[in-house]
């Protein structure tokens, strides 16, 4: 299936492989995999959502002229791709732009997969997100809040509003308090970014507490080995990979406006380096994204 991308989300994914800036002991293991001394893939980019212009024999789960969303493991970054039918897409959600339906399977997928598959969090349970102003953090308290969690949020002063929009009931400032002497206990830690490492995180911890983190390397490998079974507890590091199913429901969380990808700045394909930039800073408030047809209007969203 060919489809013509309207836009596309630079992630913190994309700035690693683009520039081998690897978590802790795995980044011989990174270049070895993704290119030793440069990217090789030519064309990066894991995210896009577009208009489908063209099927090839065979292919039946989308009409042409129908807007979808999706995630390959390149490619995203341009104005077209060719997805096999099979790749994880989706029909994008009429509530949602084509910057924010981009944004949907990078950020709120990772969410998704650690919160609800990795961490099977139930409703009444309590949740702390850090890095809760980011683009898997924002995603992650509203994942956390359509599963009935009570989420508090690990922030700067700055994001404090703009999480507490989003439906975050408690927001430590990690400028001004130590989470660790908050006090507080939580049935699971999510963190995004490694601003908590388990060994810190375990003291949070209720009995049977899970720790999750997108941010892990060996040593978290190693944890995930370790029977915590003084209390219970649980380290859960890993890599979301969306599927189509995956995708399909965070559209429908999305059209049922549980779910709404926060955009912070948009750029244009040919400044593509200012987005990198951006990314890296690893303060945001939200998604940045890349929009490839800034002449053509997008739909508006009412939840943006």
């Amino acid at each position: 299936m060919l489809v013509r991308i309207h836009a596309s989300a630079v992630t913190t994914g994309d700035w690693r492989l683009r520039g081998a800036a690897y978590p802790k002991g795995l980044r011989l293991v990174g270049r070895l995999a993704t290119g030793l001394f440069r990217p090789r893939r030519v064309v990066p980019g894991v995210t896009f959502s577009g208009t489908l212009v063209a099927t090839g024999d065979g292919a039946t789960r989308f009409a042409v002229g129908e807007p979808v969303f999706g995630a390959l493991n390149r490619g995203g970054h341009a104005e077209y791709i060719a997805v096999p039918e099979t790749a994880a897409i989706a029909a994008k959600p009429m509530s949602l732009t084509h910057a924010q339906a981009a944004a949907l399977p990078f950020g709120a997928a990772t969410a998704d997969h650690f919160l609800r598959d990795l961490g099977r969090v139930r409703a009444g349970e309590r949740v702390l997100i850090t890095s809760a102003s980011g683009a898997v953090g924002h995603a992650g308290i509203q994942v956390a809040k359509s599963l009935g969690a009570h989420v508090t949020a690990l922030t700067s002063p700055g994001n404090a509003d703009f999480v507490r929009g989003l439906g975050t009931e408690e927001v430590i400032d990690y400028t001004r308090q130590d989470v660790t002497e908050a006090g507080a206990r939580f049935d699971a830690v999510f963190d995004t970014i490694g601003h908590l490492d388990f060994g810190r995180a375990r003291g949070l911890l209720r009995r049977g507490g899970r720790y999750l983190t997108n941010e892990g390397g060996w040593r978290e490998g190693r944890q995930m080995l370790v029977p915590w079974r003084r209390y219970g507890h649980v380290v859960r590091f890993g890599i979301s990979e969306p599927d189509a199913a995956q995708l399909a429901r965070l559209a429908e969380m999305a059209e049922a406006g549980k779910l709404a990808p926060v955009i912070e700045r948009s750029f244009p394909l040919a400044e593509i380096a200012r987005a990198h930039e951006a990314v890296e800073t690893r303060r945001r408030r939200g998604v940045i994204a890349l929009d490839m047809r800034p002449s053509e209007a997008q739909p508006a969203s009412s939840a943006a």
